[in-house]
């Protein structure tokens, strides 16, 4: 792992975990969820190395210290004034998006999304050509003001999704306008947990989701 730092689209600097494999089959762009930052991804990012896959986990503005690590993005933005609601952090995952995209040699990468960062990136794929496809845990209408499932009704490539079992009809929910030929939809037996956190191996049943991330993958 590497710590990386590039600018979002308004000039904020960012601060991202490069975690590199040689002749990788793609690159996965990690966000994380709210109150939290690019240490989500300590454990499980080693995995997609595992399965020949390079990540970036980046720190968005909207976020905060947790599992020993500090937001060091959400810092920044803080000393600057700038607003850090979870719609403020649209353009440091668009940013990040521009940015794994030219690491992949222009082609297009893969976008996974954590609750509220979930939510932007249904958002942000509906007309994004840089994206081959999305993981989604725990996507819900996260976002005042935004109508999700409508918002995102034309996106067109294929979808990963999961949640906690408490979260499963509003995961269905959000994801009801699009075409169900391109979902693949994880509905866990055990209580699972809130977000990309379900993939850990203190969560029961996270075999289970790794799994059918993995076939959606292959």
């Amino acid at each position: 792992m590497k710590k990386i730092e590039f600018k979002s689209k308004d000039g904020l600097l960012l601060t991202a975990d490069h975690y590199h494999v040689e002749g990788h089959k793609g690159i996965i762009l990690l966000c994380h969820r709210s109150h939290c930052n690019r240490a989500e991804y300590r454990e499980t990012a080693p995995y997609f190395n595992a399965l020949g896959y390079s990540c970036l986990a980046i720190d968005q503005r909207s976020g905060m210290k947790v599992f020993g690590e500090s937001n060091e993005t959400k810092n920044r933005a803080k000393e600057l004034k700038l607003p850090t609601g979870y719609l403020d952090a649209r353009p440091d995952i668009e940013a990040a998006i521009d940015y794994v995209f030219k690491l992949n040699e222009n082609k297009p990468i893969i976008l996974l999304g954590s609750s509220y960062s979930a939510a932007l990136s249904m958002l942000i794929a509906n007309k994004n050509s840089k994206l081959k496809s999305l993981i989604l845990f725990s996507p819900d209408e996260h976002l005042k003001g935004i109508n999700l499932a409508e918002a995102s009704k034309d996106i067109r490539i294929p979808i990963f999704a999961t949640s906690a079992k408490k979260e499963i009809q509003g995961t269905e929910k959000v994801l009801r306008y699009i075409d169900k030929k391109l979902i693949s939809q994880f509905k866990p037996k055990e209580e699972g947990f809130h977000g990309s956190k379900i993939l850990w191996k203190s969560v029961k049943g996270h075999e289970k989701i790794w799994n059918a991330l993995v076939e959606f993958l292959e």
